[in-house]
C-alpha cells in the first residue's frame, strides 16, 4: 500500500464533513424547548429520546444543550440528528442500571442502530457514571434481579457502554468529552463513514475501560485526540467472519493505556485490511504500543504504522498469529512500520493506576518486540525502517532461562489471548521473531543500557530476513552476537 492508495481517506474525511456541515445548517433546537431539565436530580429520558424523534421526523437538525447537568438513560439516535453539547454541558447518565434499554444485547447510554448522518459535537461532557453502576449491578445481580457472570466479582455483559452505535453511516463524533463509562467508551460497529476528531476520553473508572472500538468498519478516521483508558486505547475488531473492518486511519492521537495503546486482532473472525496509523504518542502504558494479531482466523495486510512515539511502555512492537478455534488460522502479511522512537522502562510503566495491568509471572525479564506466525502460518512481509528501541537491559538468567540451544522448547500458545507476555521468558533482548517470512530491517537501533544475558535479536525458523544498518548499543558484558539464526535461511546481515 502506498500513499496514492491512501487519498481516499482525505477524500472521504471531506466528503463527511461537507455531509455533516450541510446537515448542522438545519434547525436549531434547544433542549429546554422539549421540557429537558439542567438540573442533575431531573431523569430527561423521555424528554429526550421525544425531542430526537421529533427533530428527526421534521427534517433532521441539532439537539442543543447548553451549560447544565442532564441526567438520563439510555437515548436512541435517529436519522440526521446531532446532539450539540455546549461548553458546560454534560450528559449524566443513570446510576440505576435498569435505565438503559440495548442494541441487540449490548447496553449503552447513547445509542443507535441502522441510522445515517448523526452525531455528537461541542465542548460539552458525556459521564457515564461507570464505577458506580458497575457497583449497582453487582448489588441487583447478588439480589437475583439481573442474571450476569460475575468474573472476579466483576459484572461483563449487564455494562452498558457509553456510547453504541451498530449499521450506522455518515456518523460524526467531535470535540467532546467522554468520561467514566462502565464498560467501553465509544464503540461504533459495522458502521460507515465515521469521524472522530479532537475528543477527549477519561476512561479509567472501572475495569475493561476500553477507549475507542472500532469494529467491522468501513472508512473511519480517528484523529487529534487525547485517550487514557483502563484498557486498550484504540482497539479494531472483526467480530463478524462476513464483514471487514478497513480503511482505517488513525493520526496525531495521544493514548495512555493500562493495556495496550494502539491494538487489533483481538477479535479477528473477518478480516483488518488497509489502516494506516500515522503520528501518534503512547505513553505511561503497560503492555505493546502497537499490538497486531490475527487469533480467530482473520486476513491482516495492508498496515502502516508511521512516526510512533512510545514513552514509558512495557512493549513496542507485538505482531501475532493464532488460532485459538481448531482450523481457523490467522493471516499476515503487508505490515510496513517506520520512524519509530521507543522506551521501554524497568518498572511497572502503568503504577499508581486505579486499574493497573497484571503482575504476570514475576520476577521475569523485559520482553522483546516480536513477530511470531505459526508453523503453518508466517507472518509475511513485514518491513521496519528507521526504528529506535531503548531498553534496560539486566536481564537476570536465574529467571527461567531459556537458552539459545533451548528455542523448540518456547511453547507456541496458539489458543492464548495475544499478549507479548504470553511467552514468558524469550531468548533475546531486542527482538524475538518466529515463523516469519520475508522481514526487512532497514536502519534499525536496538539499545540495551544494562547488561543482559541475551542476545538482541534471535530467529527461529524464518525463511528470508535482510538487516541493512542494524545497530546494537549494549551495556559491558551483553552479548555480542546481535543476531542469532535457528532453524532459519536466506538471512543477509549488511552494514
Amino acid at each position: 500500500m502506498n500513499s496514492t492508495n491512501m487519498n481516499p481517506f482525505k477524500f472521504i474525511i471531506l466528503l463527511l464533513l461537507l455531509g455533516i456541515s450541510i446537515q448542522l445548517s438545519a434547525k436549531d433546537y434547544k433542549a429546554s424547548l422539549f421540557g429537558i431539565k439542567s438540573d442533575g436530580i431531573t431523569l430527561n429520558t423521555t424528554s429526550i429520546q421525544k425531542a430526537i424523534d421529533y427533530i428527526s421526523e421534521n427534517g433532521g437538525g441539532r439537539l442543543i444543550f447548553y451549560v447544565g447537568r442532564y441526567l438520563t438513560g439510555s437515548i436512541f439516535m435517529k436519522e440526521n440528528v446531532t446532539i450539540q453539547l455546549q461548553e458546560g454541558a454534560i450528559i449524566v447518565g443513570s446510576t440505576n442500571p435498569f435505565d438503559y434499554g440495548k442494541v441487540l444485547a449490548q447496553p449503552a447510554l447513547i445509542l443507535a442502530q441502522n441510522q445515517k448522518n448523526i452525531g455528537i459535537t461541542g465542548k460539552g461532557v458525556i459521564d457515564g457514571q461507570g464505577f458506580i453502576v458497575a457497583n449497582n449491578i453487582i448489588d441487583l445481580v447478588y439480589k437475583g434481579l439481573i442474571r450476569d457472570n460475575l468474573t472476579d466479582d466483576r459484572p461483563s455483559a449487564s455494562r452498558p457502554f457509553d456510547i453504541y452505535f451498530k449499521g450506522c453511516s455518515n456518523v460524526m463524533i467531535q470535540g467532546i468529552t467522554l468520561k467514566d463509562p462502565c464498560a467501553w467508551t465509544l464503540v461504533t460497529d459495522q458502521c460507515k463513514n465515521v469521524v472522530i476528531n479532537q475528543i477527549t476520553l477519561d476512561a479509567k473508572a472501572y475495569w475493561n475501560n476500553d477507549g475507542i472500538d472500532i469494529v467491522d468498519c468501513d472508512s473511519v478516521s480517528i484523529t487529534n485526540s487525547y485517550i487514557d483508558a483502563a484498557d486498550d486505547g484504540i482497539c479494531l475488531k472483526s467480530q463478524d467472519p462476513g464483514f471487514i473492518c478497513q480503511n482505517v486511519y488513525i493520526h496525531n492521537n495521544t493514548i495512555r493505556s493500562s493495556a495496550n495503546g494502539i491494538k487489533f486482532g483481538t477479535a479477528s473472525f473477518g478480516g483488518l485490511k488497509n489502516v494506516k496509523i500515522i503520528n501518534n504518542l503512547v505513553f505511561d502504558t503497560y503492555r505493546s504500543a502497537i499490538t497486531l494479531s490475527s487469533v480467530d482466523g482473520a486476513t491482516v495486510e495492508n498496515i502502516i504504522v508511521d512516526s510512533l512515539r512510545s514513552i514509558n511502555t512495557g512493549n513496542a512492537i507485538f505482531l501475532c498469529i493464532g488460532e485459538r478455534q481448531k482450523g481457523k488460522k490467522g493471516k499476515m502479511s503487508d505490515i510496513r512500520i517506520s520512524n519509530v522512537y521507543a522506551e521501554v522502562p524497568a518498572t511497572k510503566p502503568d503504577a499508581g493506576y486505579r486499574y493497573e495491568g497484571p503482575v504476570e509471572d514475576m520476577p521475569r525479564n523485559i520482553s522483546p518486540a516480536s513477530i511470531v506466525g505459526m508453523p503453518d502460518a508466517r507472518i509475511e512481509k513485514v518491513t521496519l525502517r528507521n526504528i529506535e528501541i531503548h531498553y534496560p537491559g539486566g536481564g537476570n538468567a536465574n529467571f527461567a532461562k531459556v537458552g539459545l540451544d533451548e528455542l523448540d522448547s518456547i511453547p507456541e500458545v496458539l489458543a492464548k489471548y495475544p499478549e507479548f507476555s504470553m511467552f514468558k521468558e524469550l531468548p533475546a533482548w531486542g527482538f524475538y521473531i518466529r515463523h516469519a517470512k520475508n522481514i526487512a530491517f532497514e536502519n534499525v537501533t536496538l539499545i540495551c543500557e544494562k547488561k543482559d544475558f541475551r542476545t538482541a535479536v534471535v530467529l527461529s525458523d524464518v525463511q528470508g530476513a535482510t538487516f541493512k544498518a542494524l545497530k546494537i548499543i549494549a551495556g559491558p558484558g551483553t552479548e555480542k552476537n546481535p543476531v542469532y539464526s535457528y532453524k532459519s535461511n536466506g538471512v543477509v546481515i549488511e552494514k
